[in-house]
């Protein structure tokens, strides 16, 4: 970004590219040997030599792990699908569980915290403390103030 300085080349782009031409490059042998192993398994020569029949056997397997990938690529996409749309939270407001406890400005989000944003405050994730009724109990009979207190009865009888 300074004005002095000029780029001469950007290796991160070059290493992209050239990532890309060997995914491109293994796809396409991948392809080729997927073909070779698909006529082989087509073949219907009368002599059967035993390389034959292990192209055979591995287009078989090739074909049923195929078939798993798509299952279980349906599968996910069904489960995805009866599961609904996912929800962000807004970084301004508090999470939907939050309610009253977090102050207006906090994040009940994890992204909120990890997110890189061009302001220097960083937003810190509250922590959500769970309490059952056996603790509020507790903490009413230690209290001088609730010892005796109607709520303390009431939370007893529950």
């Amino acid at each position: 970004d300074e004005e002095l300085y000029e780029q001469a080349s950007d290796v991160r782009t070059q290493l992209k590219f050239f990532e890309q031409l060997e995914k491109i490059e293994k796809q396409r042998k991948d392809d080729e040997e997927r073909e070779l192993l698909m006529k082989a398994a087509k073949s219907r020569s009368r002599q059967e030599d035993p390389e034959q029949a292990r192209l055979k056997q591995k287009a078989k397997e090739m074909q049923q792990q195929e078939l798993a990938q798509m299952r279980q690529r349906d599968a996910n996409l069904t489960a995805l699908a009866a599961i609904g749309p996912r929800k962000k939270r807004k970084l301004d407001s508090p999470g939907a569980s939050a309610g009253a406890e977090f102050p207006a400005g906090s994040s009940g989000s994890a992204t909120g915290s990890t997110s890189s944003s061009a302001s220097s405050v960083r937003q810190t994730r509250q922590r959500i403390t769970r309490v059952n009724l056996r603790d509020l109990i507790f903490c009413l009979e230690q209290e001088r103030t609730t010892a005796r207190s109607m709520l303390l009865y009431k939370a007893l009888l529950k």
